[in-house]
């Protein structure tokens, strides 16, 4: 139980089919229980497809749609991982957008295993300490970014990790990140 309270907070998870089931349910109800309220925002309409590993899991109904969703809604944006996922993701233009958006409005970002693939799309991880799955780290460094293998890193309200074994670090540091707020040095 975090001892922040996120209470009126509205944070978007920002995902699709293919996305690692924990990675989503895990800060998700970090959120609930610290006071915030998850939205899920995806590509299309309906539902996405979650996955344990490669074994399909449960679906998860989308709350908005990534095209008609504004970072100005919203108080931090959540990125969870599988490569799937991620991988459609970061070739999605609304998606993009909609990322870059949280970092030019300095507003919080976690991002967990492959989701920082969307980050590079986006043109924000450039100068930016992170952590993301090991095999990310090449094209994170290629982007410019200072890439670590620790359990979270944490730059300025951009929280990330690396695995599943991790998320008990990464939904207290996105709690406490959420529950500061705005950021300067947030910035796309």
């Amino acid at each position: 139980m975090s001892p922040h309270n996120i209470s009126g907070k509205k944070v978007a998870f920002l995902l699709t089919d293919g996305v690692e089931q924990i990675e989503l349910t895990s800060p998700w109800d970090a959120v609930k229980q610290a006071g915030g309220e998850p939205v899920l925002v995806a590509p299309g309409a309906g539902t996405v497809q979650g996955y344990n590993g490669t074994d399909k899991g449960d679906t998860f109904t989308i709350d908005l749609a990534v095209a008609d969703a504004s970072a100005d809604d919203f108080h931090a944006l959540v990125l969870p991982g599988g490569v799937v996922n991620a991988d459609h993701l970061r070739v999605d233009k609304d998606a993009q957008e909609f990322a870059r958006a949280f970092f030019a409005q300095h507003k919080p970002v976690a991002a967990i295993c492959h989701a920082p693939w969307l980050l590079i799309e986006a043109g924000v991880v450039s100068g930016r300490d992170l952590t993301s799955y090991h095999t990310l780290q090449t094209d994170l460094r290629n982007a410019g970014a200072n890439w670590t293998d620790d359990e979270v890193v944490t730059d300025q309200g951009f929280v990330t990790s690396r695995t599943p074994d991790d998320l008990p670090a990464f939904n207290d540091k996105m709690i406490e990140e959420i529950a500061e707020g705005e950021h300067a040095g947030q910035t796309a």
